[in-house]
């Protein structure tokens, strides 16, 4: 006689996906919700248009640039053709955007996006890493009113980059509040790097680093990544890092978790 360990049919372990599934079940989890609240917090404080749904959210932050508007799966992609043109009633045919899915996809060439690629995402935990001091030349302050912030937008714009992007649409003063805040980096006074924080889902998620060609190599990237990290101490931290800048995260104490998708709709004449 045999004894099957196979559960009943009406019973199943969770995939960690369900909608409610509580929001610390992985820290997988919690880095898909705080990349999705991202996008649409964005979005939301420059009055742009931004969505929240079951299986995707996202928010229409600009009309050009390949890294102006993430939209973030919430759920593994299963119906590609059914969620691309949910997709498509935010996006109009010509405005670009990023499809991140923490799960890999079906190929979706045939539905007119690109593989950008399978960037890292990456974790520190509370007390892991150590920032080297910043050379003297460089000065890192938080970003609280609305002159400075303009200071960073242009930064980030020019550094990032965000081609065609308006004023406010990415760093409107509205944007910084206790679950979302800004750090400027200058060298020798003139304004250098940008790195953002937001809360959201009991992680902080570190965006927006960007650097002015002339300062690379002045170690502003880190500094401000810093700061980002340290919004909440307490708390672990997250982002999507490049090959090329995984080494500084990683001397910062983050960890490699997996690796991500990502998709580009590309930019198209209206």
């Amino acid at each position: 006689m045999s004894t099957s360990i196979l559960p009943p049919e009406d019973q199943h372990l969770a995939t960690g996906w369900e909608p409610d599934a509580p929001a610390e079940d992985t820290l997988v989890r919690q880095a898909v919700l705080v990349h999705a609240s991202w996008s649409t917090t964005v979005a939301a404080a420059a009055g742009r248009p931004a969505r929240t749904g079951p299986r995707w959210a996202a928010g229409w932050i600009g009309d050009r640039g390949a890294l102006t508007n993430p939209v973030v799966l919430r759920q593994p992609l299963t119906d590609p053709g059914e969620v691309l043109a949910e997709i498509g009633t935010l996006f109009p045919p010509h405005v670009p955007y990023l499809l991140v899915s923490a799960w890999p996809t079906p190929d979706l060439r045939a539905h007119g996006l690109g593989l950008v690629g399978h960037p890292p995402l990456m974790a520190r935990l509370p007390g892991r890493g150590s920032a080297a001091q910043p050379p003297p030349a460089v000065e890192v302050r938080e970003v609280h009113d609305a002159e400075e912030l303009a200071v960073a937008e242009r930064v980030l714009v020019e550094g990032y980059p965000l081609p065609g992007v308006e004023p406010g649409d990415v760093l409107h003063p509205s944007l910084l509040r206790q679950d979302t805040r800004v750090w400027l980096a200058r060298v020798d006074g003139e304004p250098a790097a940008v790195a953002a924080a937001h809360q959201h889902a009991g992680v902080t998620i570190v965006e927006y680093v960007a650097t002015l060609p002339a300062a690379r190599g002045r170690g502003t990237a880190t500094a401000v990544t810093w700061a980002a990290t340290l919004a909440n101490p307490a708390q672990p931290a997250v982002l999507l890092a490049s090959d090329e800048g995984r080494p500084v995260y990683e001397h910062l104490g983050y960890v490699a978790v997996e690796r991500w998708t990502v998709w580009l709709r590309p930019e198209r004449e209206a």
